[in-house]
């Protein structure tokens, strides 16, 4: 059962403490999630994320119930969530922030740099449904995160 990783890199115009105090905020989340997988609390969130912290939500399109934790956390620097229960084989988010320039001479601001892990359950099953779509709806998901990420901390 091999493992599908996806890797994205997203420069905004902020400092890296103000961009990783929004991702602090569980309430973000709802913030930058399309309506088909914005999260419903099923036990409501603690105000800032941490080490340890157990978020409990379901999302639209799936059936499934999501338990994950923050298994790591180094702020302002990275932090690492990973799914306990839910509708994935295997899930596992590392977000890391990093101060630089857009482009060399550029002003500063801060990379979002992800890297996801994930398996679809089912064995040949999940690799088919990956194939058919179900690996595009991943990457759709980052796609509208980081839309909304521009609009969110786009300079006036």
């Amino acid at each position: 059962m091999a493992d599908h990783i996806l890797e994205r890199r997203l420069w905004l115009p902020r400092s890296r403490a103000e961009v990783f105090e929004f991702f602090a905020d569980p309430a973000s989340l709802l913030r930058v999630q399309p309506a088909w997988a914005r999260p419903r609390w099923i036990v409501p969130p603690p105000l800032r994320l941490d080490a340890g912290v157990v978020l409990d939500f379901r999302v639209p399109a799936l059936p499934l119930a999501w338990r994950v934790i923050i298994r790591e956390w180094d702020a302002p620097y990275r932090f690492v969530d990973v799914q306990l229960r839910g509708p994935f084989a295997r899930w596992e988010h590392r977000h890391r922030f990093v101060e630089g320039p857009r482009e060399t001479g550029g002003p500063s601001g801060t990379w979002i740099e992800d890297r996801v892990t994930y398996r679809l359950p089912g064995a040949a099953l999940g690799r088919l449904a990956h194939a058919l779509g179900g690996g595009a709806r991943v990457r759709a998901l980052f796609d509208y995160r980081d839309r909304r990420l521009r609009e969110l901390f786009a300079r006036a």
